[in-house]
């Protein structure tokens, strides 16, 4: 069932009515299910859903319902849930277009997420993001989109493929399906009155619409100036203490489990040893991998991690539907099962395993019983989309030498320490030796090269680091997904191996790829803005599976060592990262050099 065919409740609402008080009958009748209510956290036994146009006309002892033409699914022994919402989330980071997502998420129960297409903005702007938003609205998953905020994420570490202002940001206020401002990265640029961000938060609050937060900060006084600017939420909560100052000020906590981001197991404490009242915490994915959709599912894993942490199943489910609708003003149609609500319906025999049997968007059945049962219409991405990484000329090994002011044989550096399962990096310190007036990488130290090149204008600005924290021992990587002005980056032991997997990567027209002695281990081509895949689910994550085991084989011993890597040099994250135009204190918003060169007195 595509969107065309979901009708406004002011559309149908006298022919749910005529059906409720049994005038007509029902398309649709899910019989003696035990009802999951997410408006009074009950369960309700032996209880019926009638479905008309789509939408609910009546819960109850439905039999009245049911005519000669009425579809009857039996659900006893099963669960009736509300259809699970993703309330932040980029599709660009499952590596998959919108199309192939939504089947895998449709059939882990998710019939409804709210994306925030920031990735293919800061590639192709305003465009880019009207691209992924009508293919998202041709689906039977509804995809509504929070317009992209930070593009770039900031405007002097960095540059992007594109840039938005607020102008762009109330002309996509206007889009339907359009529901808020995607996650504002530029704290210190909300707080301090940064006139873009200023604006865009302006454009959407005099639209109605939901301003969504990114606040990593630990910094008290920042957090109050950044939520009375009109912000009202944040998934970067990485601890219970950041949760409950979070809460009491009035924030929509968002709690994360994606990926590489495992902050269910700490932050969902504030619920169940703070007992805060759940109703502003959301349950959220922000980015999942191929394999994950696969192995553990989306929306319905985050819920049964809550499960696992000791969250009752139905205050879960709360957190994954109601709450969301709610927070996003959508609420009339989504997120809870009552008379004139759209029929996206779960029948799901275990709560505390997630796994639905049967789910059924707008009253129509899109998977069961292991299958997809609906068509899901090709997008047309435009040949522009696959043009996106322009690099001045092939790159040689010359360019990944970094080279000395010191004079000396052995020279001190910065070097961006990575956290596995963490978007965060430290800022630390390395000595390493010099070699014919070129500082060299030390594996040996686990302190390895690190390069990240405009992609998009094709001016021939490379930038060098060396980051520490990966394990690799040979070989060299690189990835056009590298958040958020997705540059190409590249890190290797070795700068002949770099300079072959940047030229290699470039030639796949963007994606993943490892490399070792000048042949290709594993890649992962990504034809879309070099951050989707035209391939089916099940493509994309075998290749996933190759590279994973091809960063295993170059030492890198990490979980979703793609994911931190592409995070290397986003410059919104504390503390320390690499963009293309230098190295980034995050904490101080600045560039700084890489080596730390000590002026000797001359006294």
């Amino acid at each position: 069932m595509k969107p065309a065919a979901r009708k406004k409740l002011y559309e149908v609402s006298r022919v749910l009515a005529e059906v409720a008080v049994g005038k007509k009958k029902a398309d649709l009748v899910v019989k003696n299910g035990t009802l999951v209510n997410v408006y009074t956290g009950e369960l309700l036994p032996h209880t019926d859903v009638a479905v008309a146009q789509g939408r609910i006309a009546y819960v109850g002892d439905a039999g009245h319902t049911i005519g000669e033409e009425t579809a009857v699914i039996d659900a006893a022994g099963r669960y009736i849930a509300p259809g699970l919402l993703d309330g932040h989330m980029h599709v660009e980071s499952t590596m998959l277009s919108v199309t192939e997502f939504a089947k895998a998420a449709l059939a882990k129960g998710t019939t409804g997420v709210f994306m925030d297409p920031h990735e293919i903005a800061n590639v192709f702007g305003a465009e880019g993001v009207r691209w992924m938003h009508e293919e998202g609205r041709g689906l039977p998953l509804k995809v509504f989109t929070t317009f992209p905020s930070c593009v770039p994420a900031t405007d002097h570490l960095e540059d992007a493929g594109a840039a938005l202002e607020a102008k762009d940001i109330a002309e996509g206020m206007t889009w339907d399906g359009v529901e808020g401002l995607g996650e504002v990265m530029n704290f210190p640029g909300v707080v301090y009155g940064d006139a873009k961000m200023s604006g865009e938060i302006r454009a959407t609050m005099e639209a109605g619409k939901t301003v969504t937060g990114h606040f990593p900060s630990d910094d008290k006084l920042m957090l109050q100036a950044y939520i009375a600017s009109g912000v009202t939420s944040d998934h970067e909560t990485v601890t219970r203490e950041q949760g409950l100052l979070k809460l009491r000020l009035g924030m929509h906590l968002m709690i994360r489990e994606g990926s590489a981001w495992h902050d269910v197991k700490e932050v969902i404490k504030v619920v169940t040893e703070d007992h805060a009242d759940t109703a502003n915490i959301m349950l959220v994915t922000d980015d999942v991998y191929p394999q994950t959709l696969i192995e553990k599912g989306h929306m319905n894993h985050v819920v049964r991690r809550a499960i696992e942490e000791g969250v009752e199943p139905v205050t879960a489910i709360q957190m994954s539907t109601i709450n969301t609708a709610r927070y996003f003003k959508v609420d009339a149609d989504v997120g809870g099962i009552a008379p004139g609500k759209c029929a996206d319906l779960l029948l799901i025999s275990d709560l505390k395993r997630m796994e639905p049997s049967t789910v059924i968007a707008d009253g129509t059945v899109v998977y069961d019983s292991g299958e997809l049962r609906v068509p899901f219409p090709a997008y047309p991405y435009p040949e522009r989309a696959r043009n996106s990484v322009h690099l001045a000329r092939p790159l040689k090994p010359g360019d990944f030498l970094l080279a000395s002011q010191s004079g000396k044989a052995e020279t001190k550096v910065h070097v961006i320490d990575v956290i596995e399962n963490s978007a965060r990096t430290q800022k630390g310190t390395a000595s390493l030796k010099v070699a014919d007036g070129f500082i060299q990488p030390d594996p040996a130290q686990d302190v390895l090269t690190l390069a990240c090149i405009d992609r998009h204008h094709g001016s021939g600005d490379i930038s060098l680091a060396f980051t520490r924290g990966f394990g690799l021992k040979r070989g060299a990587v690189a990835s056009t997904v590298a958040h958020d002005s997705h540059n190409l980056l590249v890190m290797g032991a070795n700068a002949e191996d770099m300079a072959f997997a940047a030229n290699e990567l470039a030639k796949l027209g963007g994606g993943m790829i490892a490399v070792q002695d000048g042949q290709v281990l594993a890649a992962v081509p990504m034809a879309i803005a070099g951050l989707m895949s035209e391939q089916p689910l099940e493509t994309v994550a075998a290749q996933v599976k190759q590279l994973g085991a091809a960063w295993q084989q170059l030492g890198c011993p990490l979980n979703a060592p793609f994911m931190t890597f592409s995070l290397i040099a986003l410059p919104v994250i504390p503390e320390l990262r690499i963009t293309n135009r230098g190295l980034a204190d995050v904490n101080e918003f600045r560039l700084i050099p890489v080596e730390i060169v000590i002026k000797e007195s001359v006294f």
